[in-house]
């Protein structure tokens, strides 16, 4: 568990489990809250997703109402919860190349990993949502330069994500990854995979090149085994929704259980004292003895 003035241990430590022979699991975060959830339950890595962070920040669906300045300061909120490196959804760098300089170098001050950028149009939606539409394969290679030359001396990882499978087929995807890998992106991405088959065939097309999958439940794509997906280099599962989708059903429980208030209530699952210790009071009762 992080105390309070625990530093992050950002891209550095990322980058040591990215060289290392395990499949990375990365569970969405949708606010400070779930986050240290998720590093408490022992992941090496949190995803700030971009879904939840509007789901809970605006109570909207992910179609690109949360501007840069919000992003930026929910990755900041997420990165000052935790220790363990924080992977961050910055969309589609918020603009031209030029934009795209001052998301990552943002991010890169706020503390991130790392960060993803994808090859949508204006307005975006959730990857795994109908009706996108993406940039042509020219401009976002300049932001993907753009973004790789921002980061300086920072060992912040550049993923490169593209929503091109829905519009364009999945050959013409990879053909667009293959372009941002080469135009500086560590590590690639291609959303809303629909098969095995087609999560496969990425793999094999770009056997030396690290890769995300990204797992929603209820979403386009499956998941393989660990195993196989290691096999094809795939690096990094995003669980994108997991957390947000399991609070959501187990308020909604609750809230079903209080509209009849006289009758008996179940024991909540977690109790005050073991909630307060959950969120780090422990800590602050050590620092308010030391400091008074």
């Amino acid at each position: 568990m992080s105390g309070i003035a625990q530093p992050n241990l950002g891209p550095g430590r990322l980058r040591e489990l990215l060289a290392g022979d395990r499949l990375i699991v990365a569970p969405g975060a949708y606010d400070a809250l779930s986050a240290r959830l998720i590093e408490q339950a022992g992941f090496d890595t949190v995803y700030m997703t971009g879904y939840g962070a509007s789901a809970s920040l605006l109570g909207r669906p992910d179609i690109g109402l949360l501007s840069f300045g919000e992003m930026a300061d929910q990755a900041r909120r997420l990165v000052q919860a935790v220790a363990v490196p924080v992977i961050a959804d910055a969309d589609n760098g918020y603009g031209n190349p030029l934009n795209v300089i001052r998301t990552v170098r943002e991010y890169a001050a706020a503390g991130v990993a790392a960060l993803h950028l994808e090859d949508q149009a204006m307005p975006k939606r959730c990857g795994h949502m109908s009706g996108k539409q993406v940039i042509p394969l020219a401009d976002m290679v300049d932001k993907v330069r753009a973004a790789s030359e921002a980061r300086g001396s920072s060992e912040v990882v550049l993923i490169a994500r593209s929503d091109a499978r829905a519009d364009e087929g999945l050959d013409r995807a990879i053909e667009r990854v293959s372009s941002y890998r080469d135009a500086g992106a560590d590590i690639v991405f291609i959303d809303a995979l629909q098969s095995e088959g087609e999560i496969v065939a990425f793999g094999e097309a770009l056997p030396d090149t690290p890769k995300v999958i990204n797992w929603v439940e209820g979403g386009k794509t499956p998941l393989l085994h660990p195993e196989r997906l290691r096999e094809l280099n795939f690096r990094l599962v995003f669980c994108s929704l997991a957390t947000l989708l399991a609070a959501t059903g187990a308020i909604q429980e609750r809230l079903a259980a209080l509209r009849d208030i006289a009758a008996p209530q179940p024991v909540g699952r977690v109790q005050f004292d073991e909630f307060n210790e959950l969120i780090g009071m422990s800590d602050i009762e050590d620092l308010e003895t030391r400091f008074g």
